[in-house]
């Protein structure tokens, strides 16, 4: 299991939100280029962005962002706002690593069928996409959380298997922005249900003890950190250290 440090930015600026509210924001005294180059430094290959501005249709810290993506060696996992065919084409196109889709995929219905098809040339836009799943009390919400779906989280899980999709990012909101430990049992029961899926683990995570509670489940692919970092609750080499060791076994 791989560690992905995680890196929110709003008005160009490195924050946390507390359980995804606007008005609850932590910012930190960090840019985001000297953030990205202090994880590469300690070996890290991948880091986790999620534009903030972008998940309320505001566009606004995109070039900033692009420009940073371009300049560094970092794969990036993007996410916010991503709500359209041509927004997923941009990013990738611009190389981003990874998409995270979240709201469009759960409104849309066309939407995902529509990605999962979609090629050019030796680009298959489907292998650079990461399904977000939101989830309280086991009830998938989007729109920054602000709505419930009514579809059931592992029929959500199983629609996006037959369309190709396989990896998912579940972020236990009851956890996030807490400190408060991983969501465990969330997991477990998603891994139980499709144990094929890449599951990436996100919200809560306070420290090395909860990371070794998601190494102990066995699937989980990797997991995102952020606050704990930022709070020095995980150090950057203890980051690096893992990182090293889970290269070693896989």
């Amino acid at each position: 299991m791989y560690i992905i440090p995680a890196i929110d930015v709003l008005d160009k600026k490195v924050v946390r939100l507390r359980e995804g509210n606007y008005d609850d924001v932590t910012t930190y005294d960090i840019s985001l280029e000297e953030q990205i180059a202090k994880y590469h430094a300690n070996g890290t290959e991948i880091v986790h962005i999620i534009d903030l501005n972008g998940a309320k249709g505001d566009f606004s810290n995109q070039k900033y962002l692009f420009d940073i993506i371009h300049k560094t060696d970092m794969k990036v996992q993007y996410g916010g706002g991503v709500r359209s065919i041509e927004k997923v084409k941009e990013l990738v196109d611009a190389g981003v690593y990874r998409v995270i889709v979240g709201t469009q995929a759960i409104t849309n219905p066309s939407f995902l069928e529509e990605l999962s098809s979609l090629n050019e040339g030796r680009v298959k836009y489907a292998d650079h996409i990461v399904i977000a799943i939101d989830v309280l009390d086991e009830v998938i919400k989007y729109s920054g959380w602000q709505e419930s779906s009514p579809i059931k989280l592992v029929s959500y899980i199983d629609k996006c298997l037959e369309l190709g999709f396989f990896r998912f990012l579940c972020t236990d909101i009851s956890k996030d922005g807490k400190l408060a430990g991983a969501g465990v049992d969330l997991y477990k029961k998603l891994l139980a249900h499709s144990p094929i899926i890449k599951l990436i683990g996100s919200g809560g995570i306070s420290s090395m003890k909860d990371i070794e509670a998601l190494q102990e489940l066995g699937n989980m692919e990797s997991c995102v950190v952020g606050k704990a970092i930022y709070e020095n609750k995980i150090s950057i080499d203890e980051i690096k250290d893992w990182n090293l060791k889970s290269l070693i076994r896989f």
